[in-house]
């Protein structure tokens, strides 16, 4: 398994509004080898805000066909600003890494 986090800093204020967007029901839902999406809040920043969108795959092969697909093309466009419906982004800046996941504990039940 692999997980891709995209640590996004957006404009103060607007984190926990953009949040459920990475979470909707949509075309990730029908990819082969998607797992789960979670979406974290960073703590405690002043001058911005940061969501951790943390992809679960079962491989970097799953991934990438969702990565080179043109459902995440659509997933990512946004509308021109000054077109109808186009803003300013909020977003400052993002950062992708990928993760193996090496070893696992979990809750005893």
């Amino acid at each position: 398994m692999i997980i891709v986090t995209n640590r996004i800093q957006v404009k103060k204020g607007m984190a926990a509004a953009m949040a459920p967007r990475f979470t909707a029901p949509g075309a990730l839902d029908t990819f082969q080898g998607f797992r789960k999406v979670e979406v974290w809040l960073t703590q405690n920043l002043e001058d911005h805000d940061e969501l951790n969108v943390h992809m679960y795959w079962d491989s970097q092969e799953d991934f990438a066909a969702w990565r080179n697909s043109d459902a995440f093309k659509a997933a990512h466009q946004r509308p021109e600003p000054g077109s109808h419906g186009g803003q300013e982004s909020p977003i400052l800046g993002s950062e992708i890494t990928t993760y193996e996941v090496a070893s696992v504990r979990e809750a005893a039940k």
